[in-house]
């Protein structure tokens, strides 16, 4: 077949980029890469669909050439396609050469015995030197623009394999005093220099330093890379991208102290400040890249103080970019005070402290500069190590205008009172008096934060963000008395308020410390219970109690219990009035839950209501508190006790599980009735052995073709009984077969609830047809003609011949294709349109039959659907 158009192509572009993972999947998946490197050297297509191939490769490389054999094919093949074309400038070398790197990179088969690979390392380097490689790559024009991107393939390589460039250190520097482009090739040699840093001793990195920083362009009998080194950074399970600036961590990740020689450490002065002194050249992006690469390589170092970087810090500390800023805050925390001085410590802090209180600062530029102060590494912090405080030199004065608002962003405030809640930990006994003091404002923000969330109709931001603030606060100051009463005291009336925001009290109370958790769920006890059984809140009040109920407070909370049983006539709130008896159980019950939970077992009007009422009674009268916390507790693995109760309600606690089960009912796909406007999907059940009730029948379809798929409720299903056929509505993205995973919900005769996973159900092709409204007489023709005449240009024409079988065409089409005919003149011509979900059509032309088979003249305005619908008519005859 030959080359696609350029229109062809960009429908396929399109369906794989709508979904990737399900067009490989399907037929033309397979032939996607082979078509694509193909197409490349076609001289019908255009530049720029070229262009759109090479992009597609870049982003999807993983996906077209998964394994390191296809892989390598693939960068061979783009790798002579580079060789192929002419002279004339052309932006397809530079994709060329980005594509057959990532292909090699991401295919893993980058190495040694790459054919790939040894021809794409020369190449690259000869580009990067600025070296004339021949005709075919480009004009001088052109060399420029080739020569930045060969860089940033090798460090696309080098990153894959570190060590694998430390031979051309020497070449890369002296490109430096080179005219060409700067900043790829600084980032590559500072790449490259910290790899080879870092490599262990042993491996080449210490003893031949200086020789690599000095080599020249052509070593004697060496190359230029070293798969060797390569491979041994590899055997040692480095990571070079993990920003570890710790001592202790990089000793224990296994990073060595190198001590170079005064030789080799002369040299690598000069190669370190040769960067340094033109990096100011480059896009502050780049820049920050430089300085951690850099500073962590010299951050290995003995005997290397970090002077070198002195220089840089005059221009950095007035940056306004937020990437070299935080390039600087690294350097603080890798060298500390043997770079950084007291009164530069200083300046960058009130320089953050001030940016951050620019009124017109966008959120994210604002939190930014938040967390750099929450972080900020300190030369000579007080505290232990990773324990959070304020900085030392973060005085009042640069702290009162860092103070939270309720009229800052929500992520804004919480940045803001984290620094509060610091401020606050740190706060001397004499200033806890004074009116302005921290904590003071803390807990007036905090009681406005809880009169926002108390309104009834407040949004529900504002509750969230009430608590979110709350356990902030829990985190830092808990163990400060004044304000953890406070914040118990809020919180109580926030409840008393807001009943509604009980699953925020729930959630709160999972996460806090113990030393708040035990007393702010006293209070929100004695809080529930005082309130009227009959309250239009009572489901807010017994989810609390669940949470919140204990022995202790056990009279209070049964009262309550027994005044509002009165009101619990639904379902949702006698299963709520339960889950509370549930948890005054694992604390030990008493007399007055006794007689409870008779009370139920006797009043409820729910049969399962019910029954759990008279089960937690006979356990409570047989065993004592131990056991019935063990019994009721949330672990399945209860150790064997020697009550026989117990054994059984270990299986009452497997019969409360949802059970799997081998499948209890047969699914199978009914005869299909092209009709109406909607594609319907119809589905045969039928119970295999043994009755099964509630069945819930839950579909998932493969991939992203479908829309997802409601379930489907059956009452009752009996061995031997024909059920009705079960109506399945299908909305399909794209006309498509697939395949259905079922999944079966169901109660069995003994009351338990299984579920068990059925046979995968096969939705066909021909399931998919639909026919177009009925049409009034005499028009068909006309109406087939405008259909037929419409679908081209956009859409595809084909032939193909079609096996009859021993039935004949009429037998044919009357067995399978009868709702969709438009025009019949049998027996030797029909046409046929369908309609295929959601707005495509297939449209057949059946003529002139002959004793084998028919040829049918095809038309669709949907490409994709031109292979599922010559394999349907090839299959018919087998039907």
């Amino acid at each position: 077949m030959g080359p696609l158009s350029r229109e062809a192509w960009a429908q396929r572009l399109g369906a794989f980029r709508a979904s990737p993972s399900a067009f490989l999947a399907g037929a033309e998946g397979e032939d996607l890469g082979r078509d694509l490197l193909g197409d490349l050297r076609s001289e019908k297509l255009s530049e720029q669909t070229k262009v759109s191939l090479l992009t597609l490769s870049l982003e999807y490389s993983d996906k077209l050439w998964p394994d390191a054999p296809a892989a390598e094919a693939a960068a061979t093949s783009l790798l002579d396609t580079l060789v192929l074309l002419p002279s004339k400038p052309s932006a397809l070398r530079r994709l060329l050469l980005l594509a057959a790197t990532t292909a090699l990179a991401s295919g893993g088969a980058l190495g040694p015995t790459s054919g790939a690979s040894c021809r794409l390392l020369p190449l690259l380097l000869g580009l990067a030197s600025g070296r004339d490689v021949g005709r075919s790559f480009g004009t001088a024009s052109e060399q420029r623009h080739l020569q930045a991107t060969a860089c940033e393939c090798l460090g696309e390589l080098e990153r894959c394999k570190p060590g694998l460039l430390a031979g051309s250190l020497g070449l890369l520097r002296s490109l430096l005093g080179q005219m060409g482009p700067i900043q790829p090739v600084s980032l590559l040699l500072a790449l490259v220099l910290h790899n080879t840093l870092v490599v262990p001793p042993g491996a080449g990195a210490g003893a031949g330093l200086q020789g690599l920083l000095v080599a020249g362009v052509s070593s004697a009998g060496s190359r230029p890379w070293d798969w060797t080194q390569a491979e041994e950074w590899g055997a040692h399970g480095h990571e070079p991208q993990a920003p570890r600036w710790s001592t202790a961590e990089e000793e224990a990740r296994g990073f060595p102290w190198l001590e170079p020689s005064p030789e080799e450490a002369r040299e690598l002065k000069a190669a370190v400040a040769q960067l340094l002194d033109t990096s100011y050249l480059l896009a502050p992006a780049a820049q920050a890249q430089l300085l951690w690469l850099l500073g962590w390589a010299l951050r290995g170092l003995r005997g290397q103080p970090p002077v070198l970087f002195k220089p840089q810090l005059v221009r950095l500390l007035g940056t306004a970019q937020l990437t070299l800023l935080h390039s600087v805050l690294a350097l603080k925390a890798a060298f500390g005070e043997a770079l950084f001085t007291a009164q530069d410590e200083a300046l960058l802090l009130r320089r953050l402290a001030l940016v951050a209180q620019h009124p017109a600062l966008p959120s994210p530029t604002h939190l930014f500069y938040l967390h750099c102060i929450l972080s900020f590494p300190e030369n000579c912090p007080l505290g232990p190590e990773g324990e959070e405080a304020a900085p030392l030199l973060l005085g009042p004065q640069l702290c009162r205008g860092l103070m939270p608002s309720l009229l800052h962003d929500p992520m804004v405030l919480l940045a803001r009172l984290h620094l509060l809640c610091l401020l606050c930990a740190d706060a001397e006994e004499e200033e806890k008096g004074q009116v302005q003091s921290p904590q003071r404002y803390l807990q007036e923000l905090l009681a406005g934060l809880q009169q926002r969330a108390a309104l009834d109709d407040g949004p529900q931001a504002l509750a969230t963000l009430c608590f979110q603030a709350s356990f902030l606060i829990a985190s830092c100051l808990a163990g400060q008395p004044t304000v953890r009463t406070s914040l118990i005291h809020g919180l109580a009336q926030l409840y008393r308020a807001r009943p509604s925001l009980a699953p925020h009290f729930v959630d709160l109370l999972d996460q806090v410390s113990p030393e708040l958790r035990e007393p702010l769920r006293a209070v929100l006890q004695q809080e529930v219970v005082a309130r009227p059984g009959q309250s239009q809140a009572l489901r807010w009040h017994l989810r609390m109690l669940a949470k919140v109920a204990e022995g202790a407070a056990q009279s209070a909370t049964l009262s309550f219990l027994q005044a509002a049983a009165m009101h619990c006539t639904e379902w949702g709130l006698q299963q709520a009035l339960l889950r509370v008896c549930r948890a005054l159980l694992r604390t030990g019950g008493g007399e007055g839950l006794a007689d409870l939970l008779q009370a139920l077992a006797r009043r409820l009007e729910d049969a399962d209501g019910r029954d759990h009422a008279r089960l937690y009674y006979v356990l409570l009268s047989h065993l004592s508190s131990p056991k019935l916390g063990m019994a009721l507790g949330p672990s399945l693995a209860a150790p064997a006790l020697a009550s026989s109760l117990v054994a059984e309600n270990q299986g009452f606690t497997s019969t409360l599980m949802v059970q799997e089960t081998p499948a209890p009912v047969r699914l199978s796909v009914g005869p299909q009735k092209a009709k109406g406007p909607l594609l319907v999907l119809h589905l045969q059940v039928e119970a295999l052995e043994v009755p099964v009730y509630s069945l819930e029948l839950r579909f998932r379809v493969e991939g992203q073709l479908y829309e997802p798929l409601e379930a489907v409720h059956i009452p009752c299903l009996c061995p031997g009984r024909p059920t009705h056929p079960l109506c399945l509505p299908l909305k399909p993205r794209c006309p498509a077969p697939t395949r259905l995973h079922v999944q079966a919900l169901y109660t069995t005769s003994a009351g338990l609830t299984c579920h068990a996973h059925l046979p995968p159900v096969s939705v066909n092709f021909g399931d998919l047809f639909l026919p177009f409204p009925q049409l009034p007489k005499g028009s068909e023709l006309s109406f087939f003609e405008d259909l037929w005449n419409s679908c081209l240009p956009k859409g595809v024409e084909s032939r193909l011949w079609c096996p009859l079988g021993p039935q004949g065409l009429d037998a044919l089409v009357s067995r399978h294709l009868e709702p969709f005919v438009v025009v019949a003149r049998a027996p030797t011509t029909y046409l046929i349109a369908v309609r295929l979900p959601p707005d495509s059509m297939l449209l057949l032309r059946l003529e002139t039959a002959q004793a084998d088979g028919v040829p049918v003249a095809l038309r669709t305005d949907n490409w994709a659907v031109l292979p599922l619908a010559g394999d349907y008519l090839r299959g018919l005859a087998a039907r």
